[in-house]
């Protein structure tokens, strides 16, 4: 039995939270997390939209992670 280790070289996470705050708090771990794993943040878009049911915001954010280059 061989275990053959690969480093992941893309990762894309979705955030939602019912404020700005929130959301930069919630990435800002994962930032953390993901550094540990030797990837990097790419690229962030984020968006705001209205509940329908509540009207309020809700904040979203697509966070793409990449490897190092060599």
């Amino acid at each position: 039995m061989s275990i053959q280790l690969q480093p992941i070289g893309d990762k894309i996470e979705f955030f939602e939270a019912p404020s700005l705050h929130h959301l930069e708090e919630k990435i800002n771990k994962q930032v953390e997390h993901n550094e540990a794993i030797l990837l990097y943040v790419h690229h962030v878009q984020h968006h705001v939209h209205y509940d329908p049911a509540t009207s309020r915001p809700i904040y979203t954010a697509v966070v793409h992670f990449k490897g190092k280059q060599n």
